[in-house]
């Protein structure tokens, strides 16, 4: 790197690889906002400034020599505040990720193997409860057809009962207080209870 290059870096300019580094903190100056979204892409900036920078310093250590101390340190210091930024902005974003994917990260898959692990499995599971769901109808079933055959009139007043309560369902809950309250007030010979006011 010659002397060029490394005075304009100490005003912001060139870094030495054809890319433009701005010295200023964008993320740093931003407003204050409680929206996550806004947090979020707070960070992700952040980031990839942070990987730029990381980028830069590289190119700068692979072809250290004496002229270019001066522009090392002034990336290892933009890199220490970038990082302090970074920090500072990820206590805003609460955003919490499985350990499952983090082991998977660091064992260099992809994460996306975990969210299809999780979807197979929770279809196998959904497999499974519908499975016992199917077989309790069919119990069901099997039973209400011995029990009908052996208790005719218990299983067609159980049916009554069962339909009649479906019908309450249906008309929603304040048709089912009204019938509700008119059943208590009825007496087994059909008479109506009335209220004496003391």
């Amino acid at each position: 790197m010659d002397s060029s290059q490394s005075s304009s870096l100490g005003t912001g300019g060139s870094g030495g690889n054809g890319m433009v580094s701005s010295q200023t903190n964008d993320t740093a100056t931003a407003t204050p906002n409680d929206d996550p979204k806004q947090n979020l892409t707070q960070v992700i900036n952040s980031i990839q400034k942070t990987l730029g920078l990381l980028h830069q310093l590289y190119l700068t250590v692979s072809s250290f020599n004496a002229a270019s101390q001066l522009p090392l340190l002034q990336r290892l210091n933009s890199l220490v505040s970038e990082l302090d930024n970074m920090a500072k902005l990820s206590e805003k974003c609460n955003i919490q990720v499985p350990m499952e994917v983090l082991n998977l990260i660091d064992d260099g898959k992809n994460p996306d193997e975990f969210t299809r692990d999780v979807l197979n499995s929770c279809i196998a599971k959904n497999q499974v409860t519908k499975g016992k769901t199917d077989a309790f109808k069919s119990l069901r079933k099997h039973l209400l057809e011995e029990l009908e055959q052996t208790f005719p009139d218990e299983v067609e007043s159980y049916r009554e009962i069962r339909a009649s309560s479906a019908a309450l369902k249906a008309l929603g809950p304040m048709q089912e207080c009204k019938r509700l309250a008119q059943s208590q007030s009825m007496l087994p010979n059909g008479d109506v209870k009335v209220k004496t006011e003391l």
